[in-house]
């Protein structure tokens, strides 16, 4: 038996409820800043300044939040730490219709586009953007549904949420 096989404290009936925040180390607050503020719409609501209470200085955004959505709550932290480009990404949900209002958002910025995979139309677009730290964001209009319909034809949306599903098995 491997050691984590044997569970000596048993999770029944508990699951994680949901993401608590992100966290990005940037070298430069306010240029980071910009980019959430421009391009995602997000808005600040604390600023450490002078104070440190964690590794650095840092700030607090929310992001999105409306048709029902909770809103994403968005850490930066400043750093050092430059980071290689990579597939490595954030994907934020967005309506098609709007797909070119943050195209331009992120070109106005000056900021690295990244060319998309060939996908399916069926899978939504994605504009996928580097910070000035290479963290990889994507902007994407498709939906988990959307891609499980076009992966497994006839798809049942409930299985996302179902036990079996967080067990690994796909039937409902």
């Amino acid at each position: 038996m491997r050691p984590h096989d044997a569970d000596p404290i048993p999770c029944v009936n508990h699951k994680v409820l949901g993401l608590s925040h992100i966290t990005f180390i940037v070298q430069n607050l306010d240029r980071m800043e910009e980019i959430l503020t421009t391009v995602l719409g997000a808005r600040r609501f604390y600023d450490s300044d002078t104070q440190t209470f964690s590794l650095s200085p840092e700030r607090f955004f929310m992001i999105g939040g409306s048709d029902g959505q909770a809103p994403i709550w968005v850490a930066t932290m400043r750093g050092d730490t430059i980071l290689p480009r990579s597939y490595n990404h954030t994907a934020f949900r967005i309506r098609d219709v709007h797909y070119q209002h943050y195209k331009d958002r992120v070109e106005h910025l000056g900021l690295v586009v990244r060319e998309g995979r060939q996908r399916n139309a069926a899978e939504g677009r994605s504009l996928y953007f580097y910070d000035d730290d290479n963290h990889l964001f994507e902007l994407h209009t498709g939906s988990l549904s959307e891609r499980m319909r076009l992966y497994l034809g006839d798809y049942d949306p409930t299985i996302i949420s179902s036990a079996d599903h967080s067990r690994g098995s796909t039937t409902p």
